[in-house]
């Protein structure tokens, strides 16, 4: 007897609420512990703009969160790889393991070189004004983004918070003129070169590769599928031919022939038989079907293609961790024996796939489908854990960077280049992040793993593996990419591949990536105006 949809409704209701009322408990004693913390570690100075700007901190994690991881996974959920429900768990392991592990012990103060601050006589409270507005524009930008489903950029948001409060500063001191000229518009300029170079790298490179997989692996397992289901058709019209051409016989021939097909049957369970030794047409034509069959190799695409596909996905995935992930904690590691790590890796993953190919066995030789979304969805779990670890090592700078000044300056009363990033202000944020994937980053994981192209394994891990060699490859080349636009232009890769591309929402989220940085920068000069007339 079943069970009526009505009867499931409130318990799933009820086990929601729950994970609701954990997520937001926890982050409520995350910030409450941070806050006690912090208050010794800022000697209680400037108490009530130091909870302020935890509170807003806080909160631009938790958008980082909503927006930026949600994105890194959207591929991952929107291929059926992951459920968010894992997606959260790995997220809450590697993003926050990232951040406290490698997130670097200092940050710079003024992030990128944005603004030059040192011809105005910046009081440090006025610095602390600028960082604060800029936390609370690009804060406010990324709700309003991840609650429209657009994937934007957090560094893009940072930094035009930095430069519209550092102008309305500038203003006050010296006038538009010096204002202008303290922001770095070089680094606007790579920032709109960006808008174009990263979508275009990522959706490139994704392009070229699914379109080998697809071509190599997916379409000849198409083939091979429908090989093996003529030939399931052959041997089942033969066996019904064979009762037809039966029962029209006499009952003497029916005889004759039964004892040729008796011997036949004895003769074909030999291994050495060959069609010569047969004497009947039904075992003559079921040997040829059945030599047909053990004569296509059903694994050909799986052995040749994918074991290499994942150790190349192996070697990139682990540049980015030893690299990106790990370069404030690998200070001692030399270029050489970082590739030798990625060349040990990608060897173990090689050998590791290439061994479960060779291990398939029954039914799975011949669901060819099935058997290659298994192996690239593990193939796509490494790449997303990958993706976290780094994200958190690097991007949540974008909401520790100005919070990680802003203490300094309350605890030092002084402006440094550099300040100091306790891990309680990494793992308070990293909190901050998982627990603003799972409250409001559905829309963006909606958007990026189903809307803009339908994804599988194959293609998702496509899309990632794809935006990490880019993100990797131009870091190293120090061309100005973002890792959010870079993976947005994969997955339309991926869509030209399929034809499936939703062109038509990627007008709203081409939009969002130009207005990112104004927007911002219009609200943090707001907000700094606020604050100044506040405290």
């Amino acid at each position: 007897m079943g069970i009526s949809s009505s009867s499931t409704e409130p318990t799933k209701s009820v086990g929601s609420m729950r994970i609701n009322l954990f997520f937001a408990i926890l982050l409520i004693a995350m910030t409450a512990y941070f806050l006690w913390w912090g208050l010794d570690y800022t000697m209680r100075q400037q108490t009530t703009l130091f909870i302020v700007a935890t509170a807003f901190g806080v909160f631009m994690a938790f958008n980082i969160g909503g927006n930026d991881v949600a994105n890194s996974f959207g591929t991952s959920v929107g291929a059926g790889t992951l459920t968010i429900p894992q997606a959260l768990g790995i997220a809450a392991i590697f993003e926050v393991s990232g951040a406290v592990l490698a997130g670097g012990e200092v940050t710079d103060t003024i992030r990128s070189g944005i603004v030059d601050l040192d011809g105005l006589s910046v009081t440090p409270n006025q610095f602390i004004y600028v960082m604060l507005s800029a936390l609370i524009a690009a804060a406010f930008w990324l709700l309003f983004a991840t609650r429209k489903g657009l994937p934007v950029s957090t560094t893009h948001s940072i930094i035009g918070g930095v430069v519209g409060s550092s102008i309305v500063l500038g203003i006050t001191l010296g006038g538009t003129e010096m204002a202008l000229s303290t922001v770095n518009w070089g680094t606007i300029g790579t920032i709109a070169i960006s808008w174009v170079l990263s979508p275009l790298l990522g959706g490139v490179l994704a392009y070229l590769l699914y379109g080998q997989i697809k071509k190599n692996i997916i379409e000849y397992n198409d083939k091979t599928e429908a090989h093996l289901a003529n030939l399931k058709g052959d041997k089942k019209t033969l066996k019904q031919n064979h009762k037809e051409f039966l029962d029209a016989m006499t009952e003497s021939e029916q005889l004759a022939y039964t004892s040729a097909m008796l011997r036949d049957q004895e003769i074909y369970k030999d291994d050495d038989c060959v069609v010569g030794d047969l004497e009947t047409d039904y075992y003559k034509q079921l040997y040829e079907i059945e030599n047909e069959r053990s004569n296509l190799d059903t694994l050909k695409a799986l052995k040749q293609w994918v074991p290499i596909i994942a150790a190349a996905g192996g070697a990139v995935m682990t540049s980015l961790v030893v690299f990106k992930g790990l370069k404030n904690v690998n200070g001692g590691m030399t270029t050489l024996q970082g590739f030798l790590i990625m060349g040990m890796i990608a060897a173990l993953v090689w050998l590791a796939t290439f061994i479960y190919t060779k291990s398939i066995r029954g039914k799975h030789k011949e669901d060819l489908t099935k058997a290659t979304f298994i192996m690239f969805s593990w193939m796509q779990v490494f790449t997303a854990s990958a993706f976290a670890f780094s994200h958190g090592a690097n991007d949540i700078a974008n909401a520790v960077g100005p919070f990680a000044a802003i203490m300094d300056v309350i605890r030092t009363n002084s402006i440094s280049a550099e300040a100091a990033v306790p891990p309680a202000v990494m793992l308070t944020f990293g909190v901050a992040l998982i627990v603003g994937l799972w409250f409001i980053g559905k829309e963006v994981i909606q958007t990026v793993g189903t809307n803009l192209a339908k994804m599988h394994p194959a293609s998702g891990f496509s899309a990632e593996l794809a935006a990490a060699a880019v993100v990797m490859g131009a870091s190293t080349l120090g061309l100005p990419v973002s890792s959010t636009h870079t993976l947005v232009g994969a997955v339309l890769g991926i869509g030209i591949v399929n034809r499936d591309t939703n062109w038509a929402l990627m007008k709203p989220i081409g939009l969002a990536w130009i207005i990112t940085l104004p927007a911002a920068a219009a609200m943090s000069a707001i907000s700094y105006i606020i604050l100044v007339n506040i405290f």
